[in-house]
């Protein structure tokens, strides 16, 4: 028994036989997959039972683009690294370049301009910690798809004072959509939207019972 223990564990831990030889990325669209492998820092012919898998999916997640990871091991030798993208729901115009923010709120990638369709978040301060960004991307995400894409612009200066900025409706004037917080969202939707076609510039659903509209 002794003997057979001692033989497992050596093909386990010291052999070759079930060691790393490749790494596969899996998930990664705008991330190349030549970063991820080298961030993940894989030492090909270790023993796959010394690999540590938590410590690999730390590296990985600390990447700026990464929303989360995971990380296992195969039987044929390969360490398979799952990797999920953050995905921008809004952006924030800076002197140095668009940012791409996440439904977190989290600011993860400066582009030259930003994915068409996405709104402007403007907002004091960005961060998944900052209250009036999540609320008001909690706004924004919970949208019906019929509005969602005529929202050129998000704003809020609290989390209970969140401002749509439309497109253009008739008389070709920018609309505005005080929507307020996130909560009742289904029915303010239901509410704006018979409103929209009437004329007006402001209107507001902060209150859905006493909805107005304002030139």
């Amino acid at each position: 028994m002794l003997t057979l223990a001692a033989v497992l564990s050596w093909v386990l831990l010291g052999s070759a036989l079930f060691a790393a030889r490749s790494v596969q990325v899996v998930g990664a669209r705008v991330l190349p997959a030549d970063v991820v492998r080298a961030v993940a820092a894989v030492r090909l012919g270790t023993p796959m039972m010394r690999l540590d898998t938590q410590a690999i999916a730390t590296r990985v997640a600390a990447l700026p683009q990464v929303a989360s990871v995971q990380v296992r091991c195969d039987l044929d030798g390969t360490v398979r690294v799952d990797v999920t993208e953050r995905t921008p729901v809004a952006v924030v115009r800076r002197a140095n370049g668009v940012h791409l923010v996440d439904a977190t709120g989290t600011d993860y990638a400066v582009v030259p301009a930003g994915p068409p369709g996405l709104p402007e978040l403007r907002v004091a301060r960005v961060g998944p910690r900052d209250a009036v960004t999540v609320a008001t991307l909690a706004v924004l995400t919970g949208l019906p798809e019929w509005l969602r894409v005529q929202v050129r612009s998000v704003a809020a200066r609290s989390p209970a004072g969140v401002v749509l900025g439309l497109g253009k409706g008739r008389g070709s004037t920018e609309r505005e959509v005080r929507w307020g917080d996130a909560e009742q969202g289904d029915r303010k939707a239901a509410v704006l939207g018979p409103l929209l076609t009437q004329p007006g510039k402001v209107y507001d659903v902060s209150s859905p019972a006493l909805p107005t509209i304002a030139s």
